[in-house]
């Protein structure tokens, strides 16, 4: 197949939906032409072969930050997208479009389909649709829940990496149809070896937890730093990996409640040392008030690691209370607080835990991800070429 994925960010520009999205691509290109139309920013090259993956980068407006995209970055992606798709299809066939995120992308790779006469999978991530931690968030505004459901409908495939993303499908959005689950997945890493705990300024006899992700508001990150200070164990140390416009509020409250020696600021680092970190750690954590899917989640299971986490997001399909990790109730902290301190004492649970996660993670590998993906493309290429009536809203 030729095919054609469309999203607004992609690495290094974004976060989790573009990692999952280039390995995505990566495993697909061992046996298809795969193209990739994202944006351009941050002194980023025009155009690109990344291993057998073509990707094509246009320009937008007033983007200065790789973590976090802006409403003009999101607007100025959709014409010119639209007009890079458009010439790029005039020169070979399209076989398929998959479209990565509704809102900005979903425009794009739905005028691309009409185009090219080509079927449109369109995939959500969770944030595309539901983000309590955002005024502007899609599901708060009329004016864009409209399209948004017009997408939904349109689409010649719909895929959702959770139940929760699913679910919100109808339950926001009043689209009822048939749709896809397909769990996100990573690449299986590397030998995974941990680095030396005195490299990261952390005492031998630390009890580590880690936590990875941007630094915004619905990572409520702060509240990790409320539980490192009220958890009751000195030797509990915090390693934060990620950046992003919280920095230096985070830095500014470790300083005030008196435990910045126990919180280490990482910012940015490579996949790699990701890895390593996770190695060496005891425990995950995240306060994330909702997860889309997780990819995190995943990382920290593939290193062995116990997670400990909210109740809310799409995390909640592959983590089970007492056997991954703990699932906590959302912003219960005394609970938050309770289960790293029953973790901090028993290095045998950990072991457990961590055991299960090794087991538990070999599922959701990007290999079995592309697998299932290839398996929809050829259900929608076949619907369309029999011509095939697209579902309707309203229509199960």
């Amino acid at each position: 197949m030729n095919i054609l994925l469309c999203n607004y960010e992609y690495p290094p520009l974004g976060g989790g939906g573009g990692v999952v999205m280039a390995a995505l691509a990566r495993d697909l290109a061992r046996r298809h032409a795969v193209t990739v139309i994202t944006s351009r920013a941050a002194g980023l090259p025009e155009e690109t072969l990344e291993g057998a993956v073509r990707v094509l980068r246009v320009p937008v407006l007033l983007r200065r930050q790789r973590a976090v995209a802006n409403f003009p970055s999101m607007l100025a992606y959709l014409p010119m997208a639209a007009l890079r798709g458009w010439s790029f299809g005039r020169g070979q066939k399209v076989d398929v479009i998959n479209t990565h995120f509704v809102v900005p992308t979903g425009p794009v790779g739905q005028l691309l389909s009409g185009i090219f006469k080509a079927p449109n999978v369109l995939s959500v991530h969770g944030g595309d649709l539901y983000d309590p931690s955002k005024r502007a968030s899609p599901h708060r505004h009329w004016w864009l829940r409209a399209p948004i459901r017009r997408l939904l409908s349109q689409a010649d495939r719909v895929v959702g990496q959770s139940r929760d993303t699913l679910g919100r499908i109808e339950s926001i959005y009043g689209v009822r149809r048939k749709t896809e689950l397909i769990p996100l997945g990573i690449e299986r890493p590397p030998g995974i070896q941990g680095v030396g705990r005195e490299q990261l300024g952390l005492p031998q006899d630390a009890f580590v937890m880690v936590t990875v992700g941007r630094l915004v508001a619905r990572k409520a990150v702060g509240q990790l730093l409320e539980v490192l200070q009220q958890c009751g164990r000195p030797r509990a140390h915090l390693v934060v990996i990620g950046t992003g416009p919280e920095l230096a509020a985070l830095r500014s409250s470790a300083s005030q409640r008196g435990i910045a020696e126990r919180v280490h600021f990482l910012e940015q680092v490579s996949e790699s040392r990701k890895y390593e970190v996770l190695k060496l750690s005891d425990v995950f954590v995240s306060t994330s008030q909702h997860e889309g899917f997780g990819l995190v989640f995943l990382e920290a299971m593939a290193a062995g690691v116990p997670v400990i986490c909210y109740d809310r997001g799409g995390q909640t399909d592959f983590l089970q209370n007492g056997e991954t990790g703990c699932v906590i109730r959302l912003n219960d902290l005394t609970a938050f607080t309770g289960a790293v301190g029953e973790l901090h004492d028993s290095p045998e649970l950990r072991r457990r835990m961590g055991d299960n996660n090794l087991r538990r993670v070999e599922s959701y590998f990007i290999d079995s991800c592309a697998r299932r993906y290839e398996s929809v493309f050829d259900a929608a290429l076949t619907e369309h070429a029999a011509g095939a009536q697209r579902p309707a809203s309203g229509v199960p």
